[in-house]
């Protein structure tokens, strides 16, 4: 269909109309990143898809940053008032100054303090899942490696039943694989009954883990109520279980191709912090979205109260009026790369998350061989809300053999 067939507003001009679907754009096929490079380079800073209901992308990483700290025009609460907004708005939902005391309980919860405490049991796991496969010679990565890891680690800091990982990790696929607030609200729910009666526990008996500290934390001099409680828990839900595990794909991805890269960090580890800052940048993964609240001319844009907005955060890490040669992976480039986002959204997760990257990728260089893409076996992705890598095969020789 083109795109002359599909609906576009009035408001929105013939040179800022570019077809692109998310979900399903040929250029996304053969490597999503590469065809997010592609898009960069011949689709606006700012434009508009008449695709999947048809909704603004801003994918410069200039336009991407100033949209996401103008919150009063571009919100995320509003984007939630479609269904069910009581489920989803914490923080995540919502828009200073209502969303600042709530973040601040996260901000307290993840911070470097707490993240740095919880790095012995990171590196603990790491260690026990690499040597697991070393004498293989071979593995999937995600379901080895980048999948138990955080996802492990973030249950038992949420104090959730691991032995419903494979559960849980379905419902979370359901939930960012889809751009349908019908299907996502299911799986919504699917949490929230499930996750209620340990929050019901927690207020009776609090303990040590996440949930606990989040229900005895401050909102504004009081406890967090029940609701509240479940609101943080569904968000912190779909995000502990599915981000990082696909960040550390795409970076080992990387490695396995750019044997150079590989060599370098492991004669000098201490350039591992550096790779794994660029990595970042050149594999965002993450495409939240706001809602414009009010007609508006924005920098000589029209926008429409209701109009939907695409934060492609992947794009802004490889625009290339923002980086030099964006998709050339280089650790000495020294710049700062917003694929955690940015504004008040920023991902609160961040230190979590650069702490089991970092040790990931320690403990894998340091005890995997030389190891590449397995020639035989291909990786598999899907672009969603949140890019996602399904499988990736590699191979290396098994020491001894």
């Amino acid at each position: 269909m083109s795109v002359t067939a599909l609906s576009v507003p009035n408001h929105v001009p013939p040179e800022l109309i570019f077809d692109f679907d998310f979900l399903n754009d040929a250029r996304l096929k053969p490597d999503m990143h590469e065809g997010i490079a592609e898009l960069a380079r011949v689709a606006p800073p700012l434009f508009y898809t008449p695709r999947n209901g048809g909704h603004w992308v801003a994918q410069g990483r200039t336009v991407l940053f100033e949209i996401a700290r103008d919150v009063s025009l571009f919100s995320s609460a509003a984007q939630t008032d479609d269904y069910k907004a009581q489920t989803v708005r914490i923080p995540i939902g919502m828009d200073p100054p209502e969303h600042t005391a709530y973040r601040a309980v996260l901000t307290q919860a993840f911070s470097p303090k707490s993240m740095t405490a919880i790095a012995p049991a990171i590196r603990t796991l790491a260690v026990e899942l690499i040597d697991k496969v070393v004498p293989l010679g071979s593995c999937d990565f995600v379901a080895s490696v980048s999948e138990p890891l955080p996802v492990l680690i973030f249950m038992r800091m949420a104090g959730l039943p691991e032995e419903r990982f494979a559960e849980f990790r379905e419902w979370v696929a359901a939930a960012v694989g889809s751009y349908d607030p019908v299907e996502r609200q299911h799986v919504f729910d699917k949490v929230t009954d499930m996750t209620a009666p340990l929050v019901r526990q927690r207020m009776e008996q609090p303990g040590s883990d996440l949930i606990s500290r989040i229900i005895q934390a401050d909102v504004g001099g009081r406890r967090p109520t029940f609701d509240e409680v479940q609101s943080f828990y569904l968000m912190l839900f779909i995000a502990g279980l599915d981000t990082v595990v696909n960040a550390m794909s795409f970076g080992i991805r990387h490695l396995a191709i750019d044997q150079d890269l590989q060599a370098s960090l492991r004669k000098d580890p201490s350039m591992i912090p550096s790779a794994m800052e660029e990595i970042l940048r050149r594999y965002s993964i993450a495409l939240p979205g706001r809602q414009v609240t009010r007609d508006a001319n924005w920098n000589g844009i029209e926008f429409c109260r209701g109009d939907k907005v695409m934060l492609f955060v992947p794009g802004a890490g490889l625009d290339p009026d923002a980086h030099l040669d964006p998709t050339r992976v280089d650790i000495k480039r020294g710049e700062s790369h917003i694929a955690f986002g940015a504004g008040p959204h920023r991902c609160v997760g961040a230190n979590l998350a650069r702490i089991e990257l970092r040790i990931l990728y320690e403990e894998w260089l340091s005890r995997v061989p030389q190891f590449g893409i397995d020639p035989d076996k291909p990786w598999r992705f899907h672009p969603a809300l949140v890019l996602s890598v399904d499988a990736l095969p590699l191979v290396w020789q098994p020491l001894g053999s």
